[in-house]
């Protein structure tokens, strides 16, 4: 490798870190937020919390990594173009095309990254972190009292809590038990309280009215109680095992379905060869998106008045490509699509990148059309 493109490459690397840090804690710490409450509020432990967070991390990092990529060369592209590093070097003789070598070795470096973490580290952290809220959904606590919102602990259930007093009483309590086609029933108190004895798990219900509906009856009985014991401990656990969703399983797992100890995967083989397809075709996207970055700051040249038009056409070609890519994806999701589909965006990137090269290889081609409009006026 080149003394120059260790140096560019390094300065990709540096300002890549810095952009990585910061959009990774910008996107984990919103993430915080929303399991705090969801989980502290709901009684568990900061260890608990802790470990989501944590669990997310992956995720998060997949998501911020392209971005990252795409400001750390649009930042160093600048910077050297600004102290004229690049007019320099390519005074000497290095097309575009050359400079772009460590530009694309480096975006080949941040696929590989995030094909590690899209194949491998996200799954896994996925399908622990589906382990660890199945456990959460266990306790009755973090399934039940929530104030202000219905819960469906199961399906056919339906339970709500307006206020939680400080003392553990539940206020304004309503049950609706739909299991039985043949007779539904709801149940509604002012106080309520859950009591648990080892794997018993009982709901105390006071100053309240019971509502049945049997389907051989057209009236609805109405039985009011000053209090009522209801055993609710099948609604724990009880809702049947579900096969893990394509994502929440490793590509090995996603390939090695149907062979001895693999979790079988919900969805058809359809679904899960687009979700192994769109996981290595979104790691593609990073060498275009760094390469049309880098490309677009070098069209027009050297500008005393910086490059902030170069910059924003770089942005909105990004953005561009993006939503081409989601509509390739949205078209390789729906049922009789190609599933190959999903590789459009990462060529579009590679041939708008390769567009650009060749654009600022050609520095006459604005020359003329400088002189061109000025002429006109």
């Amino acid at each position: 490798m080149a003394k120059l493109d260790r140096y560019i490459i390094a300065n990709l690397l540096a300002s890549f870190g810095f952009f990585a840090l910061v959009l990774v804690m910008v996107y984990w710490i919103n993430r915080a937020v929303a399991l705090f409450d969801q989980l502290i509020a709901n009684g568990h432990s900061a260890l608990v919390f802790l470990e989501f967070t944590t669990l997310s991390l992956p995720n998060v990092i997949r998501l911020v990594l392209p971005m990252a990529g795409f400001a750390a060369v649009v930042w160093t592209t600048n910077r050297l173009q600004s102290d004229s590093e690049l007019v320099v070097v390519q005074a000497t003789g290095y097309a575009p095309h050359r400079l772009a070598w460590p530009v694309a070795l480096f975006g080949l470096m941040l696929a590989g990254v995030l094909l590690i973490l899209s194949h491998i580290l996200v799954p896994a952290s996925r399908a622990e972190l589906s382990v660890r809220q199945a456990e959460i959904t266990k306790d009755l606590s973090a399934r039940f009292l929530r104030e202000g919102v219905f819960i469906h602990p199961i399906d056919g259930v339906t339970f709500f809590v307006g206020e939680i007093a400080e003392n553990g009483q539940l206020q304004n309590v309503l049950l609706a038990d739909n299991r039985d086609a043949s007779e539904q029933s709801i149940y509604t108190a002012r106080r309520a309280l859950f009591l648990r004895t080892g794997e018993a798990a009982q709901l105390v219900m006071l100053d309240g009215m019971a509502q049945t509906k049997s389907a051989q009856v057209a009236d609805i009985a109405v039985t009011t109680f000053s209090d009522l014991v209801l055993n609710v401990s099948d609604f724990v656990g009880a809702a049947a095992p579900r096969r893990p969703h394509p994502r929440d399983l490793t590509t090995w797992q996603l390939l090695s379905q149907g062979q001895p100890g693999v979790p079988e995967a919900r969805g058809s083989s359809r679904a899960i060869a687009l979700e192994i397809h769109e996981r290595t075709a979104q790691a593609l996207l990073a060498p275009g998106a760094a390469l049309i970055g880098f490309a677009t700051l070098l069209i027009g040249g050297f500008s005393r008045f910086g490059l902030w038009r170069q910059i924003t056409a770089a942005i909105v070609i990004i953005a561009l490509a993006k939503g081409a890519d989601n509509l390739f994806i949205a078209a390789a999701r729906k049922s009789g699509g190609e599933i190959l589909l999903v590789y459009a965006g990462p060529l579009i990137g590679i041939a708008i990148a390769g567009i650009l090269l060749w654009l600022a290889a050609r520095p006459a081609l604005f020359s003329v059309a400088r002189w061109a409009k000025g002429a006109s006026a």
